[in-house]
């Protein structure tokens, strides 16, 4: 039997807005299709609610604070995989694959082509672009794997819908809309239940639908040449964001608006088809995990991943798969401000190792236009060390329980599975404040300024100061 083919979509800041996730304002018609035709997790989480630690997660199946990347990768943040990570696309090379990575790459510091190429171990490597850009590379790559027998890795990643750092309309405004989007309001605009919902609010979201169906229609227009090829139905197609909404209380926190992700996957010819749901809790970590055992294992060794294959689940055979506990982790975006948070289907705890402000929301950094819908946010509240949120009453996790004394022994119980799964996997935060790259070059610098020119390393520096422990304990 032949191994199947991968073809991985994946998008900024997407969260599950889309209509086949039940926000019935967005025009999503080609991934409605596409979950209609196959699988569609409904409960999956990323590893971390900002783009460059969540995209490292997903392609090795390991979290940030272990695979290197705990922060954005790009300029001066400088966060990169460790030299022995190993991405998915080394591991399909190893097993014979022919890949190709189109448009974004964010999940390592390689910034040409061909570094990222041999960095990451694909055969073609051309970045950059707006959605239709992207979708006509996407679909000339699939012109050219067509014309082998070797089965192929094709990653297509969009930049839609992340904010754009100048707004088309409005100065100042660091919004959805360029020059090739427009606001869309043909169903009416969702506003999301952890917002106010005021006109500049509306107005936002509008932009925000109009670049989410953009994406859709670029995604359709790969979709299409995959069926056009004939190689649909053995083809492993995925489709997945990085995390939550660019809003108040989503990216850049871990709530749940920030971490939920949209995960859909379809396969005909393995059975991943049907339009049915996976309800169970699941990790974007457990993604290349699940595509390794579909393909079958690769030739070269990978590190272990932390991730877990659901690859079973996909093709029906066993439905009730889904994690008791589901981590995620926050440690830089803009600024420094680490957290860490353990999630059951009742009950998330959250701990804030830096007492930044509440409302200092990274991916907000820019005048905002929507708030948050409890007016207490709108201060400059910080962070407490403990959040307790009890998510079956309180889903939009509005009203912290932490410091309620009947909720003491469930608060107790999460905080030392979050100090477990810290221990397990290694974690830094459990030897104190971790620094970044920058500040590890900048020290060495100080010490024996150096005059080679050579770029800092990837690692960070960790500085004792006190354990992690203490904070647990509350």
């Amino acid at each position: 039997m032949s191994r199947p083919n991968i073809l991985l979509i994946h998008c900024h800041d997407l969260g599950r807005h889309l209509g086949c996730y039940g926000v019935d304002s967005v025009v999503s018609p080609h991934l409605d299709a596409l979950a209609a035709q196959g699988v569609r997790a409904t409960n999956m989480f990323a590893a971390a609610p900002q783009c460059s630690p969540s995209r490292a997660a997903l392609f090795t199946g390991r979290w940030p604070h272990a695979n290197g990347v705990m922060g954005l990768t790009h300029r001066s943040f400088a966060w990169d995989l460790h030299p022995e990570e190993k991405h998915l696309a080394q591991l399909l090379r190893a097993g014979g694959y022919r890949s190709e990575l189109i448009g974004v790459h964010h999940e390592s510091r390689a910034a040409s082509d061909e570094v990222i190429a041999e960095r990451l171990g694909f055969d073609r490597v051309r970045t950059g672009g707006l959605a239709e850009v992207v979708a006509e590379r996407g679909v000339e790559a699939l012109h050219r794997f067509a014309r082998s027998d070797e089965p192929f890795y094709l990653q297509v990643g969009f930049q839609e819908p992340h904010r754009l750092p100048g707004h088309r309309d409005e100065k100042g405004v660091m919004g959805f809309l360029g020059d090739h989007l427009s606001p869309d309001t043909s169903r009416g605009v969702h506003v999301p239940g952890y917002l106010a919902d005021d006109d500049t609010a509306r107005a936002e979201l509008a932009e925000l639908q109009g670049a989410i169906r953009a994406m859709d229609a670029a995604v359709g227009s790969v979709l299409r040449a995959l069926d056009d090829l004939d190689l649909a139905e053995d083809t492993i197609t995925i489709f997945t964001t990085d995390h939550g909404l660019a809003l108040p209380r989503a990216k850049c926190s871990l709530y749940d608006p920030g971490l939920e992700i949209a995960f859909i996957a379809r396969w005909p010819a393995g059975g991943w088809s049907g339009g049915s749901s996976i309800t169970g809790a699941l990790s974007n970590i457990d993604v290349a995990p699940t595509l390794l055992e579909a393909v079958g294992p690769p030739a070269g060794p990978g590190r272990t991943m932390h991730g877990e294959s659901f690859a079973a689940a996909l093709a029906g055979e066993q439905p009730t798969i889904g994690r008791e506990h589901v981590f995620a982790e926050m440690t830089y975006h803009d600024y420094y401000d680490p957290r860490r948070c353990v999630r059951t289907d009742e009950l998330k705890l959250i701990a804030n190792f830096s007492s930044a402000p509440g409302y200092m929301d990274p991916s907000q950094s820019w005048r905002r236009r929507c708030t948050p819908r409890e007016p207490s946010y709108a201060h400059e509240d910080y962070h407490p060390s403990l959040e307790l949120y009890d998510l079956r009453n309180d889903p939009w996790e509005q009203h912290d329980l932490a410091e309620d004394p009947s909720h003491a022994d469930l608060l107790a119980e999460l905080s030392e599975q979050l100090f477990a799964w810290m221990q397990q996997t290694g974690d830094p935060l459990l030897h104190g404040p971790v620094g970044n790259p920058l500040a590890s070059h900048t020290r060495t610098l100080l010490q024996a300024p150096r005059q080679d020119g050579e770029r800092f390393g990837s690692r960070p520096t960790v500085v004792a100061d006190g354990p992690v422990r203490e904070i647990l304990d509350g």
